[in-house]
Formats: C-alpha cells, sequence, structure tokens
C-alpha cells in the first residue's frame, strides 16, 4: 500500500487518528500524524535496518532534548565551546570559570559538553543548577564531569550531529574559547548556519587567551585567505565578535538584548520583536541605514504582533518592527540589530 501525507490513506487515517486520540495528550497532533506516516513509509522503503535503527535514535534523542530543554525555554542559555584538554591551571580555563560564574549571576544557564577541560570550567563557575551537559558517546569519552555527573540536565547522544542540534538550536548565545579540531568544528557550524540564515541571529563570542593570540589566528586565516578570494563577504565579519576579557564577553551578549528580543518569518517578512518601541525618527534612520539589505520598495515599519502570531500566542505583548529582509545580507541583519540595541 502506497501511503501518501494527505488523507487518502484509508483504513490507515483511521487507525492513526484513533491511536492519536487513545494515547490523549498529544499537542499538535496534524504532526505527530505526519511523523507516524513517515516512520510508516520509511519501514516500507528502507532496504538495511542499519537506515532505520539511525532515523528511530535519531528520534528518540530528539525528543529527549525537547522533553529536557522544554521546561527552561523562558531562561536565555548560552553555550559554551573549547577545549577537554585544557588544564585547571592554565589562565583560559580560569577564564572560562569566571565567564560561567558571571553568565548565572546574570540569569544565563551553561550548555556545554559536559566534559574536562573548557566545559568543566564553565560548568564550575555556572554550578549545576545553571547548567546543561550535552554529552557524546565515545569509546574512549570521559566520564561526564562532576559538576553535571547526575545532574537532570545531563544528556548523552549517540550521534553527533543530534548533539549538534542541542548546542544551537537550544542556545541564546555562543561562546567559544581556544581549542582543537572539534571546537574549530563547532566554530565553522555556527558561522555557516548564522551566515546562511539556517539560525537565527544571536551573539557569537570568541573568547581568546589572555595573550589574544588563538582567535586573532583564525580571524587573520579569514581575511588573508577567505575574504581574499572572495569566500566570504566583509559584512560576514559581523556575525562574530573577538574579545579578550570575560567581561567583555558578559557584556557584548547583555547588549545585544538590550533592546533586541527575537525574530521570525510571517509570510515571508522578518518580524522583529522588541522590549521597547523606537520612535519614528529612529526607524526612519533605520530605513536610511540599511537600505541596501531591503527587498525593491521594501521598508521597516513599526508594528504590534501579527494575528499568526497572536494564535501562537507568542510573545504578543511586545513591539514590533516590520522588515522587507532580502534573506541575504545576515551579516547586515546583525548590523541592524546592533543598531537598535544603540539607540
Amino acid at each position: 500500500m502506497k501511503l501518501y501525507f494527505n488523507r487518502d490513506n484509508g483504513a490507515v487515517d483511521r487507525i492513526i487518528e484513533q491511536l492519536i486520540e487513545a494515547t490523549e495528550g498529544v499537542r499538535s497532533p496534524e504532526y505527530v500524524r505526519e511523523m507516524i506516516i513517515t516512520s510508516l513509509k520509511a519501514g516500507q522503503e528502507a532496504d538495511e535496518s542499519a537506515d532505520l535503527k539511525l532515523m528511530n535514535t535519531t528520534l528518540k534523542e530528539m525528543r529527549f532534548t525537547s522533553k529536557i530543554f522544554g521546561l527552561y525555554r523562558n531562561i536565555r542559555k548560552v553555550t559554551v565551546f573549547g577545549s577537554a584538554r585544557t588544564r585547571p591551571e592554565d589562565p583560559i580555563y580560569q577564564m572560562a570559570k569566571l565567564f560561567g560564574k558571571k553568565l548565572a549571576e546574570a540569569g544565563y544557564m551553561v550548555i556545554t559538553g559536559g566534559g574536562t577541560g573548557i566545559m568543566q570550567a564553565a560548568h564550575e563557575g555556572a554550578g549545576s543548577r545553571h547548567s546543561f551537559g550535552v554529552h557524546i558517546r565515545l569509546p574512549f569519552e570521559e566520564k561526564p564531569n562532576p559538576v553535571v555527573k547526575g545532574n537532570p540536565r545531563s544528556i548523552t547522544y549517540k550521534y553527533f550531529f543530534n548533539r549538534k542540534v542541542a548546542f544551537l538550536k537550544e542556545a541564546d548565545a555562543v561562546a567559544l574559547f581556544p581549542g582543537g579540531f572539534g571546537t574549530l568544528d563547532e566554530a565553522m557550524e555556527t558561522l555557516t548556519l548564522m551566515q546562511t540564515g539556517k539560525r537565527n541571529p544571536m551573539p557569537l563570542v570568541l573568547v581568546d587567551d589572555p595573550e589574544c593570540s588563538y582567535w586573532s589566528s583564525v580571524n587573520k586565516l579569514f581575511v588573508e585567505e577567505l575574504l581574499a578570494r572572495n569566500y566570504i563577504y566583509p559584512s560576514d565579519f559581523s556575525i562574530f565578535e573577538k574579545v579578550c576579557s570575560v567581561d567583555d564577553a558578559v557584556e557584548r551578549i547583555r547588549h545585544f538584548y538590550y533592546r533586541y528580543h527575537s525574530i521570525r518569518y510571517v509570510h515571508g517578512r522578518l518580524v522583529m520583536r522588541l522590549t521597547s518601541q523606537l520612535s519614528p525618527n529612529d526607524i526612519d534612520t533605520l530605513k536610511d541605514q540599511f537600505e541596501d539589505i531591503l527587498l525593491p520598495g521594501g521598508t521597516i515599519a513599526a508594528s504590534g504582533a501579527l494575528a499568526v502570531e497572536e494564535a501562537d500566542d507568542d510573545v504578543v505583548s511586545l513591539p514590533r518592527l516590520l522588515i522587507d529582509f532580502n534573506r541575504r545580507s545576515f551579516g547586515r541583519l546583525r548590523n541592524l540589530i546592533d543598531a537598535v540595541n544603540n539607540f
């Protein structure tokens, strides 16, 4: 029997509806129905059991991620990346520990890979109550660090890609400390997602060592090789900020959310939610400064919550800016957010 995502499956559709009703408490049943159809189609199509095993594990891990983080949706979180090999006596370890402490004091929670080095340092500073540990199962992986061991906010993943989703989907900011291949992989992943708009804007701070050399060398590569060869745009450098002190890193994150709250797209139009409204003169200034990232004939206008947002009960009390964004210039979009915060 060939299955369809529309309701042309006869008895199968009726059985699925009965299953959802019998289960009770199922939210967004339309999506749950499609997930069931997807599973049945996969069962029909997959030639290798390994493919089904991967799909099954992925769904389980994503479900558990949503369950654990769902309890803390209203608390902003900062994902911290860095080397697991950094020793406690290393100055950058102490910087990461102080960073975690200051984040917790500012009301943030901290997400790390849950291992040693920079990860443990950030957790030590933040404390167990403000920490998430997002582990990966590897043959040589060390046990969770003492701060998150046994913590209900500790999750272990089989697949790196699921773990990366948790790191970035749940974060309101990312801080990158010096590290090895894994840290650089996480840096490039984050930069790519933000450059392409697959991840909504957020602070991305590169926290350098006391000599300010590690990320300076990486940035030099970006300038001398990537930018020189036109592989990236000058505006892409606005996506991240290099800092050489903990206080500066925390302040960059705090300032990003000074007036900016969040964005979403409604019918292709960017809706920017603000914690306080801008004046008409400020909005006119934005129109002039950022005309280059607007669609032809597009504009920036003040607004309240749109009907779709009201239906979703999506922070409806906040004022909005409606922006006819071209959905290409994400470095410049970050510039616009900075301008909004600077008024």
